[in-house]
């Protein structure tokens, strides 16, 4: 069989007979999937039959939300984007969410999309639901197949988008359509995308480089392009030539080595203030593969850090971000590996020598020294029954070095911003800017089958763990086995501190009550631990890790020890014109 299907993939110059199932199918074996995930449905089954001989396994999850950030993360980890299925109508909904999650995170990924089938379309039938319309704007783009001779050219298409674009995809297919027979090629990968995105234009290299030559400040800015390129060592090299700083961009805090001497740590929200001092003085901002997000360079700490008057570089390999945020001096579309490389090289060539700048490693070295005690401290304050940040700290050197993280959005998980440090890319998995809870646990399970032999914890509050703890019975029934590290203050704690700042304390909404999380995850087949004690962290985590089994850490945690407002930049105080409301008026409170 594995001979027919390799003798069916090189018949670049003769068409085969085949069903659509089969040629879709041998078209994602040709992309080197090995996993789906969604949920079983009569709409798609033909094609699900002929998985396991092609090859594919189905992981079937307990929501279809969770598919997508399964999908997500293992993309993320692995570079060979993800594939999602469901059934028409509700389930491919359930995964709006997910999917427009990954939208943002700039994930490849294809989603396939069974749809009414073509005798019934428009009659409001079963499970009917304009699929293509509602994923429109969260998706790079939407290929529909219009006949089952064109099932492998559409899905080709949307690899092709999925790649170039760094996004998801839908593949939409009529039911009906994955029947019948056809005769097409199934073409390789190089025959119909190309991965190599180049340096970029020449001219603007040349500007770039003579900038960061003349530079008496330059700070860079590493971000997610660097990671997916596998372009941090070229980050690494124009760092140490230039002898500059390297901050990571928002809840990228893989993006460069935390141990290195130049790493300043990363921005945004809960960030590094040893990374915000150091670019509030940049004369020369190099920001390889990212977009600088505007929520991932807003003020922190009441600290205004991203600097106004220098001149940026931004390189970045889709040209819709480029200045989308922040005017540049020079935009650079191109592969952030191969970008970073051509710099170098040309850096060489115009400074035979690494520039020394002792003075600037002993200021880098000083402000992480400072931070990394304000942090300790701020964690080592008293919590009842333990301060969160004291259970991330004891958390982060628990776990191993190569260890893979996932965070979740929250108080609690946000903070871990200034904890989470990484010497190794793809080591941290993060909800970014999409925002949306249950991302984390899903997310991590994905991550570990991309990486098996790696350890992997998510980071959640029990508010999200609500919208995640479903999926426990599919880490046990795919022995899958993640370590969930649910912070649990019976709160929404990020909505509760804009109650507690902005509302003069009146918690609507914000208060949890829950299960025992442990003993929840052990009726479900796991590992369950309650811990409300800082120093028994570190002796759960190396007992799990030993076991390899999935395991659920209920983690108390102080609810009243809150980081800063979340979303600070939209949120003002009440004001109430109406008699009935006037006693809510922030004018009013304390009178």
């Amino acid at each position: 069989m594995v001979k027919q299907q390799a003798e069916i993939r090189k018949a670049t110059n003769q068409k085969v007979k085949m069903t659509p199932s089969e040629a879709i199918v041998e078209t994602l074996v040709a992309e080197n999937v090995k996993e789906v995930y969604g949920i079983v449905g009569s709409a798609f089954m033909d094609m699900l039959d002929l998985f396991p001989t092609a090859g594919i396994r189905f992981l079937p999850v307990r929501h279809e939300q969770s598919a997508a950030h399964m999908a997500d993360a293992y993309t993320r980890v692995s570079g060979v984007a993800g594939v999602v299925i469901g059934q028409n109508g509700p389930g491919i909904t359930n995964m709006v969410t997910s999917v427009a999650a990954a939208n943002q995170a700039h994930t490849p990924m294809v989603v396939i999309s069974p749809s009414a089938g073509t005798p019934t379309i428009g009659w409001d039938g079963f499970q009917e639901a304009d699929q293509v319309s509602i994923f429109d704007a969260i998706t790079k783009e939407t290929v529909r197949v219009t006949h089952k001779s064109r099932v492998a050219d559409c899905l080709r298409t949307a690899f092709r988008i999925a790649y170039a674009e760094r996004g998801p995809v839908l593949f939409d297919i009529p039911r009906d359509l994955f029947y019948g027979e056809l005769e097409d090629q199934i073409l390789e990968p190089h025959q119909y995308r190309v991965d190599s995105r180049g340096s970029g234009d020449p001219a603007s290299i040349k500007q770039a480089v003579e900038l960061l030559k003349g530079a008496k400040n330059p700070v860079i800015i590493s971000g997610r392009g660097a990671v997916d390129s596998d372009g941090v060592d070229a980050v690494k090299n124009i760092a140490e030539h230039l002898s500059a700083p390297v901050a990571v961009s928002y809840m990228h805090n893989d993006a460069f080595p935390a141990d290195h001497p130049l790493a300043v740590g990363p921005i945004g929200y809960m960030g590094s203030k040893a990374a915000m001092y150091t670019l509030k003085e940049a004369d020369v901002v190099l920001a390889i593969g990212t977009r600088l997000s505007v929520f991932g360079t807003l003020p922190c700490y009441d600290i205004d850090y991203f600097p106004k008057n220098a001149k940026i570089i931004q390189v970045d390999i889709n040209p819709r971000h480029i200045a989308r945020t922040h005017p540049v001096e020079v935009g650079i579309i191109g592969d952030a590996k191969s970008t970073s490389d051509e710099m170098y090289h040309q850096l060489q060539a115009l400074l035979p020598s690494p520039q020394e700048n002792r003075a600037c490693l002993e200021k880098i070295s000083k402000r992480k020294e400072d931070w990394e005690k304000e942090l300790v401290d701020l964690a080592m304050k008293d919590g009842n029954p333990i301060n969160p940040r004291r259970a991330l700290l004891e958390l982060t050197k628990a776990l191993p070095e190569n260890a893979i993280i996932s965070t979740d959005i929250g108080n609690v998980s946000s903070t871990a911003n200034a904890y989470l440090k990484f010497n190794q890319t793809k080591r941290h998995i993060a909800a970014l800017t999409f925002g949306n809870t249950g991302f984390a646990y899903p997310a991590a399970l994905g991550a570990q089958l991309a990486e098996p032999n790696s350890p992997v914890a998510a980071i959640i509050g029990d508010g999200a763990w609500g919208m995640s703890l479903h999926e426990v019975s599919t880490a046990i029934e795919q022995d899958i086995p993640v370590i969930a590290c649910v912070f649990n203050n019976k709160s929404w704690a990020a909505e509760k501190k804009n109650q507690v700042d902005y509302y003069d304390n009146r918690f609507i909404g914000s208060d949890i009550e829950a299960p025992d999380f442990a003993e929840v995850a052990k009726s479900m087949g796991a590992l369950g631990y309650t811990i409300d004690k800082p120093e028994d962290i570190a002796s759960v985590i190396e007992e799990v890790l030993k076991k390899r089994k999935p395991a659920v850490l209920n983690i108390f945690v102080d609810g009243t020890q809150l980081a800063p407002p979340f979303r600070k930049d939209a949120l003002k105080m009440p004001t109430r014109f109406l008699d009935k409301y006037k006693h809510l008026d922030h004018d009013v409170w304390g009178k």
